[in-house]
């Protein structure tokens, strides 16, 4: 990226982060301590969420009339129902603000990269720095109280499964490589510092606190994000053998029962949304595999115990109809194997072309090379890549989509 030498055809891509860049922008910043209720340490700089599947059942509690929500909160026993989203969770969005965060400092962090316009630098710097650094607003680093469940009886902690709200740590840590090692002037000796101070302090948590390690030997894509949030903070925090150590592990241990010789990946399957859960996953191994190769590692062709990987497992999701869930989710993956592994077929250019007609336009085209238009800007010669990227940006008006597709890294300096 700070090369500044991209693909021709990867104008629509640019113009689309261009656009994402500032629509986040406008939003920001974002603060841990922007939440209605106070987390049970009485320290609203702890992050704190709900468990997002999990749902309240009151009909045992002989009420007569509905219950306020804080009686429902702590007198209600609460269950979980797999896949199936609670919205009562945004009402403490700490989770939310987080990845709308991390979003903005990647795509400003993309933006700046592509044109050396300071206001992109300097939107990453407050971002950041609001978020983590600055006293009166940073984040703790632990996550102590993420994904608590509410209900009788059940503490004043969160869950091992909360790890993952820190899921796009990723974004950030290449954000900040980008910054860094293009000596942006709006990434000062102290920004740089009071960030390495931080990741430090959460690290020492992250691989010390029960919490967190009941989360590193999970087996699936907790496991897996674990990882890659581990190996993200100790880039931030300029320990490269840590990172490399790290990914080392991941790939050495639970990578190597993820996939099945068929390219399924079983612990995601049973799961109420499987469609979303193997892409969630294939996502988190791409991650891995990205820090990997920055790091000088090559893990892939890494192949787990039945002879498969990264490749074999998108293989196998791009064959399984979604149903009703989201296709989207996949597309990127699909974009970065082919990158990746080739395409001598033009089986997944073909596929996205088939999938999404304007996915030349979508951001992680422009990470995502080398890769295939598949003859779309020629065979549509009143198309311009720039306008429809418009036209699509125009239709959304939330992150959602965003979050879902850029959480694959391209490590570059």
């Amino acid at each position: 990226m700070l090369s500044r030498s991209y693909p021709g055809n990867t104008g629509g891509a640019q113009f689309s982060i261009l656009k994402w860049a500032d629509f986040l922008a406008a939003q920001g910043p974002w603060t841990v301590i922007d939440k209605p209720v106070v987390p049970p340490s009485g320290d609203l700089h702890d992050y704190m969420s709900w468990s997002p599947y999990s749902w309240p059942n009151c009909s045992e509690l002989g009420n007569t009339t509905e219950l306020p929500l804080p009686q429902v909160w702590s007198d209600c026993p609460y269950y979980l129902r797999d896949g199936l989203f609670n919205p009562d969770v945004r009402m403490i969005n700490n989770t939310g603000h987080f990845n709308a965060m991390a979003d903005a400092v990647w795509m400003n962090s993309l933006a700046w990269a592509m044109t050396k316009i300071n206001r992109y630098a300097q939107n990453v710097a407050t971002f950041l720095n609001v978020w983590f650094v600055q006293n009166s607003t940073a984040m703790n680093p632990n996550l102590i109280y993420s994904q608590m469940r509410r209900g009788p009886g059940r503490g004043q902690l969160g869950a091992h499964t909360g790890e993952l709200d820190l899921k796009c740590m990723a974004k950030i840590a290449n954000a900040i490589l980008i910054l860094r090692n293009g000596k942006s002037i709006y990434w000062t000796h102290e920004l740089d510092q009071g960030m390495i101070n931080w990741c430090q302090r959460f690290i020492e948590w992250f691989t010390t606190y029960w919490i967190a390690l009941e989360e590193a030997v999970a087996k699936n894509n907790h496991g897996s994000y674990y990882y890659s949030q581990l190996a993200s903070h100790q880039l931030i925090a300029n320990d490269i053998e840590g990172a490399r150590q790290t990914i080392r592990t991941y790939f050495n241990t639970i990578y190597m029962t993820q996939v099945t010789a068929t390219g399924e990946q079983p612990l995601e399957a049973p799961r109420t949304r499987p469609y979303h859960y193997r892409a969630y996953n294939i996502i988190a191994m791409m991650t891995n595999a990205r820090i990997g190769e920055y790091l000088g590692l090559d893990f892939w062709d890494w192949k787990g115990f039945q002879e498969a990987g990264i490749k074999e497992a998108l293989d196998f999701a791009i064959s399984v109809p979604p149903g009703k869930e989201n296709a989207d989710e996949l597309y990127q993956p699909i974009a970065g194997v082919a990158a990746k592994y080739g395409d001598p077929d033009g089986k997944y250019a073909n596929f996205l072309a088939n999938a999404d007609p304007r996915y030349p336009a979508a951001p992680y085209f422009l990470w995502c090379q080398p890769f295939s238009e598949s003859g779309l800007l020629s065979a549509r010669p009143g198309w311009s890549p720039k306008r429809d990227s418009a036209v699509k940006f125009a239709a959304k008006t939330t992150t959602a989509t965003l979050s879902v597709v850029a959480v694959v890294i391209n490590l570059v300096i």
